[in-house]
Formats: structure tokens, sequence, C-alpha cells
């Protein structure tokens, strides 16, 4: 079908994407010839008829939005079910689902999402690594909304104020939204009492073109098991204006406040933390516990966002790891060690590797303050730690992997086979690279005995996995 930008078209939808779209095939128009041609459309589910209007025509694929539903899918629910004042899911609705870049799903039952993203697992083992493994049953989240324990606010200049929310899909437009149903309640009012003192002082909001402005982003932690909260802000400089006003309405606001930090960020970048921290009020970090361990957390900690999921997430590593108390554990990608160390008690030594000094650091104050004194910690790529572990005739039973989305370079996993471990067990937060992985490990002799996803974060497109792999 030859199609053009802004043709109106019925549209069925058959598939989703990696992404959380909707596709479906435009069949071609009698007379011409050549196969249907994939359209994306966002915010469906497979079973819509739509009437869809086209945005945008590639050589072999073409992207839409969806002008009217005709027959909705059966799992479909109400994206806001709870606008209304009066609803019980009040807390749970969402007032810019569909402008702000992060949740895909809140149109769907959150059943109907775990197929999905089970299906986007099963899709990427068998088309990518060609390996003939069904994944177990996703390991669904007990609760979907309100779960996240960190939050990144950008902030932009408004018509009235410095405005704080979300960016939109593929933009750095910031969408305002200061009540996110993924984040805790107590995340809306410290960006309340934080807008409401800029305002106050005269405080400019950060102009990403121009560089210029001072509040560049609210960043947020909360510890779950302690109920600590941690506000930072990120400012081009860290003399800010009558910084005791800040203070008083934030404590006065937010419950659980321990934490008060300026970060400085003075360079022309999307990264969001420049390298100076200092503490404005209460503590330079929070405690929550994971796993029955304590672990401290400052905002450059890395520290998985769902906090429960986090702790079923690792509870299947350790299954997989099928520790005897005996075993040398190397812990690959180890960040602040909350992996490595949550096993320490089933392992004979715990070694952690990172390439990270402040996580390496972090990671050795942890196993401190918990009193595990069978781990410690290498500031040091794959390659380099596996030729010092062999200098020292080291040699791991089980190997953990928990690289970045990226996945694993083809050396690390050269470097893992070469140490010959019984064992690898591997946690990824992309199906597609995992899969990509898993292939490679096929090569060097490590099959893929099995493959457990879970939904760490719901209404979101990601899905994180634990595969077992066995030489």
């Amino acid at each position: 079908m030859t199609l053009q930008k802004n043709q109106l078209i019925p549209l069925t939808i058959t598939g989703m994407t990696a992404e959380g779209s909707g596709v479906g095939r435009a069949a071609a128009s009698e007379g011409e010839d050549g196969p249907a041609m994939a359209v994306f459309v966002p915010f469906t589910a497979p079973g819509d008829v739509i009437e869809c209007r086209i945005l945008k025509v590639m050589p072999n694929r073409a992207y839409g939005r969806v002008e009217r539903l005709i027959t909705p899918s059966p799992d479909r629910e109400p994206a806001d079910k709870g606008d209304s004042p009066d609803s019980e899911a009040a807390g749970d609705s969402c007032s810019v689902f569909g402008k702000c870049g992060g949740c895909v799903y809140r149109h769907v039952t959150y059943e109907a999402e775990l197929r999905y993203k089970w299906q986007r697992v099963a899709d990427a083992v068998d088309r990518i690594a060609g390996l003939a493994v069904r994944p177990k049953p996703i390991v669904p989240c007990d609760r979907p909304e309100h779960y996240r324990n960190k939050a990144q606010y950008p902030v932009a200049p408004g018509p009235y104020r410095p405005m704080a929310g979300f960016f939109a899909p593929r933009s750095h437009r910031i969408v305002e939204q200061h009540d996110c149903a993924l984040q805790p309640p107590v995340f809306r009012e410290a960006v309340d009492a934080v807008i409401w003192w800029a305002k106050k002082t005269g405080l400019t909001a950060y102009d990403e073109e121009a560089g210029t402005g001072v509040l560049r982003h609210i960043y947020l932690r909360m510890a779950e098991a302690t109920g600590e909260v941690m506000v930072c802000l990120v400012c081009t400089t860290g003399k800010l204006p009558d910084t005791r006003l800040l203070t008083d309405k934030l404590m006065d606001k937010v419950p659980g406040l321990a934490s008060v930090m300026i970060n400085v960020n003075r360079e022309k970048t999307n990264v969001v933390l420049g390298r100076d921290t200092f503490t404005l009020w209460g503590k330079d970090a929070i405690t929550d516990e994971l796993c029955g361990l304590h672990f401290r957390l400052s905002p450059r900690s890395f520290y998985q966002v769902n906090r429960p999921q986090a702790e079923k997430l690792y509870g299947l590593a350790a299954e997989a790891a099928a520790l005897t108390g005996r075993e040398t554990l190397l812990d690959l990608y180890c960040g602040t060690g909350t992996i490595g160390l949550s096993m320490a008690a089933r392992a004979g030594q715990v070694i952690g590797v990172e390439t990270v000094e402040d996580a390496v650091e972090d990671a050795r104050r942890n196993a401190k303050e918990n009193g595990i004194g069978n781990a410690r910690f290498l500031c040091a790529d794959a390659g380099r730690a596996a030729a010092q572990l062999a200098q020292e005739g080291v040699k791991p039973d089980v190997v953990i992997l928990d690289p970045p989305r990226k996945g694993c370079d083809e050396a690390v996993i050269s470097a893992v086979a070469d140490m010959e471990p019984a064992r690898v067990v591997y946690v990824s937060c992309d199906p597609a690279t995992l899969a990509r992985d898993l292939k490679r490990f096929a090569d060097q002799g490590y099959w893929t005995e099995e493959i457990t996803p879970v939904d760490m974060f719901p209404r979101t497109p990601h899905v994180e996995c634990v595969a077992l792999l066995v030489k």
C-alpha cells in the first residue's frame, strides 16, 4: 500500500514492539504489488481496530497515531481511571500519559502488560540468540504504582516560574508534572516545595539551549525501609538565595526528610550530576535495607529503583548461583556491591569488580558497615581483573554479570569463559542485548539453562531478566 503523510487508514493492531508501540500492517491496495507495510502506533494494543493517521512514511515502514478507536482490544482499560477526584484510584492516575516519555502501558491491564513483556523476552531469545529456551513465567510486581525510590525532575523556564516535570518522548521538552503515579507521593511534596522556593526567591531555571539559569534538576531518593528522604538540587552554582527558607519549607512539607544537598553542574551536558556535592542540611547519605543488609545511598550511589522487586530479582540470582558456602563468587559490574553482598553469607568469598571508583568505595563501605568480612572489591575492567585473579591463583566457581543496557563487550565474555566458572548468572535490563550475549556465550561453550523475566519497571517498556548459563 502506498501511504502518504496525513492519510487516514483503517488498521488492526496485531503485535507490540519492544518500545511498547502497537504494530499493524497496511495491506496493498487493489491493483498494487508488494507486501503489506508495517505501521507503528503508540498507545494501542493487539486487537485494537483503529482509524490511523499516518505521520511519517519510510521506505519499509510508517508511523501513525490513533485518530479514532473503532473496536477496542480486550486488553484495554481506561488509561486514567483515577482522574475523577471521587475515584478510589485517584492517586494512580496520570494527567500527562501520552505526553510524558515514561509510561507506555497505562492504557492496558497489568496482566496484558506482563504478557507483552514475556513475549518480548521469548522473541529475543528465539530470533537473536537462536536458542530453544522458553522463558519461565514473568515475575510480576506486587505494586505496579508508586514503586520508584528515585526520581530526577528536569527543570526549565516556564511562563510564570521554573517548571519541573519529565521529558516528552524523544525530546528534551519538559512536560510539567509533579505528581507522577510511579513515584511515592512524598516526591510531589518535595517538588512543590522546591518550585515554591524558587519562585519566591526569583531563582532562575536552567535554559538548556542558552546554557543560562541556575536550577537544572530536582533529584530525589527515598529509602523505603527507613522512610528517609533525600532532596538534591542540581544547580550551576552553589551560591543560592535564602537556603534557610528552602530547608524550612522542605522540613515542613516532606515527611522523613533526612538530607538536603546541592550538586554543582556547570557543564553544558546531558549528564545530570556534576562533580561537586555538598550537604546543605541533615546527613550526606540516607540508609535503606535490602535483602537484610543496610546500604548507604548518596546521590551517586547505584541502587535499584524498585526495592521489593530487587529483592525478588536478587533471590532468583542467588537460586541460580546455587552457592553452598565454599564457592568463590565473582561479581562483575558490581556497582555498590548489592548483589554480591546479598550472597556473601552463602559463599566462601566474594570478589566484586567495577570500573567506577566511587562505586567501589561505596561497595567497600557497605561491606564494612554490614560486618561482611569475606568480600573484597577491585576497581578494574573485567580483563584486568581476570589477569590479576589468575596471578593470584584465584578461579571463580560462579560469575555474576549485571551489565548496563548495552550488555557485555565480547572481551568480557571471553574473559569470563577463560576463567571457566561452573555457572554464570546474567542479570540483564535489555532482552535484545541479553540474547546477543547468550549467543556469544554459547559459542564459548556455555549453555543457557533457564531465563526468568522480572517486571522491575511496571507501566514502562523495560523488563529485567535473570539467566543461568552452565558449562
